[in-house]
């Protein structure tokens, strides 16, 4: 069942400094002791790092997510000022794992943590922004150029390292002329370090289903219409700065799921950003990102589906029938 929260009371206006109200208690992870506010060497990088968690929770919070992730990213910010030892210390001695073990930090907001301090960027406070360049981020990867960064994202609609890794495992890459199996070595080698871990293949409770997707994209639609959303200004092809972009921020079981309408050239060029629905996922060491079009040809034109998944979609609508 679909958990819904409500949205601020103006949903156009999104510059609420005020902070969520109420504490929560810590889950209690056992890990490196926490004291006084840092004054060492690396307290700088970890006041910046926790700089860019609170804005997190604060967009958080301005869009109305779910107050429990939005105290979360809190919890996780304090505790990098208190921490008596860079970040990066531990990120370069122990990994995701040695980021996990913070007290109030687990296992998601160690990918985020590991994010901003390894590229200074974190895919989910872009999103948040309005900041989003997929094609940018695709094309810093070494082997990528703009022009093949492109074709992956018009072709393959890819818009993470995460899911650039998927394709890298799965034949998506391989198929795709210009990328031969050095390239290929390449840039799995590239993201192993980029990511940080050992790649473990997704199961399916790693993935939102089709059904759940189907829901969101419902959810988001509706509430777009009605202008019940809150409102983004997105940098890229916005020059007025104009807060137009409705943003949802909902859960499907364990997943914490983000809709925006498609903010791409290629969207724009085709005259879809009122159509295509960008669902960006989060759950602990996995994410995702799917997007939801109306089929344009075949059996299942004029529903929506989600692309690369036609055949669960299929499925889907044979069983309401």
């Amino acid at each position: 069942m679909a958990q819904r929260h409500s949205p601020p009371s103006s949903p156009k206006d999104l510059q609420s400094s005020d902070p969520p109200d109420g504490s929560a208690t810590s889950a209690g992870r056992q890990g490196p002791s926490v004291g006084p506010l840092a004054s060492s060497p690396g307290a700088d990088l970890n006041h910046a790092v926790a700089d860019k968690l609170d804005e997190v929770a604060q967009l958080l919070h301005d869009q109305g997510a779910n107050p429990f992730r939005v105290r979360a990213y809190r919890r996780g910010a304090e505790a990098l000022r208190r921490l008596p030892e860079p970040v990066s210390r531990i990120l370069d001695a122990e990994g995701l794992d040695g980021l996990e073990r913070l007290p109030d930090v687990g296992d998601t907001l160690a990918r985020t943590i590991r994010d901003i301090v390894r590229f200074g960027y974190s895919p989910m406070l872009a999103r948040l922004r309005g900041d989003v360049d997929p094609v940018r981020l695709l094309a810093s990867v070494p082997g990528i150029g703009r022009k093949l960064s492109n074709r992956l994202h018009d072709d393959l609609g890819l818009e993470t390292l995460e899911g650039l890794e998927a394709a890298a495992y799965d034949g998506r890459l391989e198929n795709l002329v210009g990328f031969g199996a050095k390239r290929l070595a390449g840039v799995r080698a590239v993201l192993a370090q980029r990511l940080g871990r050992v790649r473990v293949p997704a199961t399916s409770g790693d993935t939102p289903s089709v059904a759940e997707l189907l829901d969101v994209d419902r959810e988001y639609r509706e509430g777009a219409t009605a202008d019940l959303l809150p409102r983004i200004a997105p940098k890229r092809f916005n020059p007025g700065g104009r807060r137009w972009l409705p943003i949802l921020h909902t859960s499907r079981g364990e997943h914490h799921l983000t809709a925006l309408f498609s903010n791409t050239e290629r969207a724009h060029r085709l005259g879809t950003t009122g159509d295509w629905v960008v669902i960006y996922g989060d759950r602990g060491r996995t994410d995702g990102q799917w997007t939801v079009v109306t089929a344009q040809g075949g059996p299942l034109r004029g529903r929506r589906i989600v692309r690369g998944r036609e055949e669960e979609c299929a499925e889907f609508y044979a069983g309401l029938r």
